[in-house]
């Protein structure tokens, strides 16, 4: 069995976080596509055990401004066609969304900042149970949103976002949020960020003082939701 990990990264600093501390404990090798530096289409999407489109500041729907998102979308359509194990996080989620026939959109507000998740009965049975608000908060970093793709099974909820993890069958995850972000990397996303956080008048410090505080449970909670959910959906070495 290929046990590659194609992750496809869009901006440096949103990379695996956490999630690659359990696929090294794994020893499964991670490939990084970061956009805009390799070729989009140049990598099987077939060919790895897992693969995960990561987050970025751009819309998912910017096709004519973006074009690396007709050819993303092309492999996430042919991975989930083939029934392999396909995880999206912010932008990623949203791109698996966009692959599923749902509609994207701009929310009308930014969620910025930490607040827990709810779940619903389904994602207290599923892998995303270990992120129930009841054990740990979570980031968000999103402007936009979609709707639920046919067929998917809604995990969890925020205030400000119905869909903020869905399952589609037993391959297919996606995350609106961010459980693989780790507090002792952070840094990188205040000052990439900096001009976003301070349009939305958030004070990086206290951002910065949210992630220290919740930053570590999430880090062990996203390790056991990620470990659960590759046990399910990866055969055995």
């Amino acid at each position: 069995m290929n046990r590659e990990v194609l992750a496809i990264r869009h901006v440096h600093f949103e990379d695996l976080g956490s999630l690659e501390l359990e696929l090294g404990e794994r020893g499964r090798p991670v490939r990084y596509l970061d956009v805009g530096v390799g070729r989009i289409e140049a990598p099987d999407p077939v060919a790895a055990s897992l693969m995960v489109v990561l987050g970025g500041p751009i819309s998912a729907t910017d096709d004519a401004l973006y074009p690396t998102l007709v050819p993303l979308l092309s492999m996430i359509e042919k991975r989930i066609a083939a029934g392999l194990p396909t995880l999206g996080i912010c932008l990623g989620a949203q791109l698996i969304a966009r692959a599923l026939g749902a509609r994207v959109y701009p929310a009308g507000h930014t969620e910025l900042g930490w607040t827990p998740l709810t779940l619903t009965d389904a994602g207290r049975a599923s892998p995303v149970r270990h992120l129930d608000g009841a054990h740990t908060s979570m980031l968000h970093w999103h402007g936009d949103t979609f709707d639920l793709p046919d067929n998917a099974t809604r995990l969890a909820s925020t205030p400000a976002c119905e869909n903020q993890a869905f399952a589609w069958g037993s391959h297919v995850l996606g995350l609106q949020c961010h459980p693989e972000i780790r507090a002792d990397r952070f840094e990188p996303w205040l000052i990439g960020n900096a001009g976003e956080i301070a349009g939305h008048g958030i004070d990086a410090r206290q951002l910065r003082a949210e992630t220290a505080q919740f930053g570590p449970t999430l880090e062990a909670a996203a390790r056991r939701m990620f470990a659960e959910w590759l046990d399910q959906v990866e055969p055995k070495p």
